[in-house]
């Protein structure tokens, strides 16, 4: 049995968890407790898992996280279950969950092991367009150029389009370029991971996402877009300008084997693996998925889960009941 098809509902409900845990912080404004009460949700449900799991994207290596750091084993490790690379972001938007703001979601994916490059916790330059640009742009080319090659591809004009960028200083120029070009931007606050998903998936009216955010979340952005077919360009960079940054950053990326610190990725050199599993599930309301909703008995839990080899994309809407006799679903 593949990978994907052994773990794909396991999946699932380690993503469903560490939602429902997160969910119940939202708003209360203590975005450390959120993110912590998601790591110990996702962490649990790892336990029992058909797998020799090893996290090679996690809680990142500056925050001395207990448990799903990088390089953790994690699932059940019996000899006959596979090997596998894990990529984890258990609360993306630790700040959206924590003031109750859109895009909050609990994230997976996994793959052979080898399958997904251990990216070293520090920024990435990111442009990530849906299946009929894939080819189309190039992360060196002129925002300008990039925006028309998009354009043509989906058949309309540059003023039709709609860019996500992070609202973040850095980003200034961007906007400048992508504003002169004529198309239009949604600025975020948090959560380039879920808006890079959305770029790839019609009728979200998004169609690219542009700028820097974390590395991290370029690799598990780059699983979904094998799953769904997108295309995306990322580049490396250390979080502080100055030249001394950059030898230090150097050296990190040295001592993790990557040797051309400029190389430019695609999704396939960011998740190589020949299986690949996605999944993720809302935490608050978002373009793709729904938060998750309490009801008396229970809570209700908007997911999707991906597979690449089987060619598969499910969004799943569960009901979680607490077992009482009583309890009453709503459709």
């Amino acid at each position: 049995m593949s990978m994907e098809s052994l773990l794909s509902r396991e999946f699932l409900r380690v993503v469903e968890d560490a939602a429902v845990a997160a969910a119940r912080t939202m708003g209360q404004g203590a975005r450390k407790h959120s993110d912590a009460v998601a790591v110990e949700a996702m962490r649990k449900a790892m336990d029992a898992l058909p797998m020799r799991g090893t996290v090679v994207i996690g809680e990142g290596e500056r925050d001395e996280a207990p448990m799903l750091y990088i390089g953790e084993q994690v699932g059940r490790s019996q000899a006959a279950d596979p090997e596998v690379s894990i990529a984890v972001d258990p609360l993306e938007g630790t700040n959206l969950c924590a003031t109750g703001s859109p895009g909050a979601i609990a994230v997976l994916a996994a793959s052979n092991r080898g399958g997904l490059l251990h990216a070293p916790d520090c920024y990435m330059e990111k442009i990530v367009v849906g299946p009929a640009a894939r080819g189309a742009v190039h992360l060196d080319a002129p925002a300008k150029e990039n925006l028309q090659a998009i354009a043509k591809r989906l058949d309309r004009a540059v003023k039709d389009l709609v860019i996500i960028v992070l609202d973040r200083p850095r980003h200034e120029k961007l906007m400048e370029d992508i504003r002169s070009a004529g198309a239009r931007i949604r600025l975020i606050s948090d959560g380039d991971l879920s808006a890079g998903i959305s770029a790839a998936v019609r009728r979200t009216n998004v169609h690219a996402v542009m700028g820097i955010g974390g590395a991290p979340e370029g690799v598990l952005t780059a699983a979904a877009l094998r799953c769904l077919n997108g295309g995306m360009q990322g580049r490396l960079v250390p979080f502080k300008p100055g030249d001394e940054e950059r030898k230090k950053f150097e050296e990190r990326l040295k001592g993790m084997g990557i040797l051309d610190p400029d190389r430019i990725y695609t999704e396939r050199d960011l998740a190589p693996g020949p299986e690949i599993l996605f999944a993720a599930s809302g935490v608050t309301d978002g373009n793709l998925l729904r938060g998750v909703r309490f009801f008396g008995h229970g809570a209700r839990t908007s997911s999707v889960v991906m597979s690449m080899r089987e060619h598969i994309i499910r969004f799943i809407d569960t009901v979680h009941l607490d077992g009482s006799p009583d309890v009453v679903v709503e459709f």
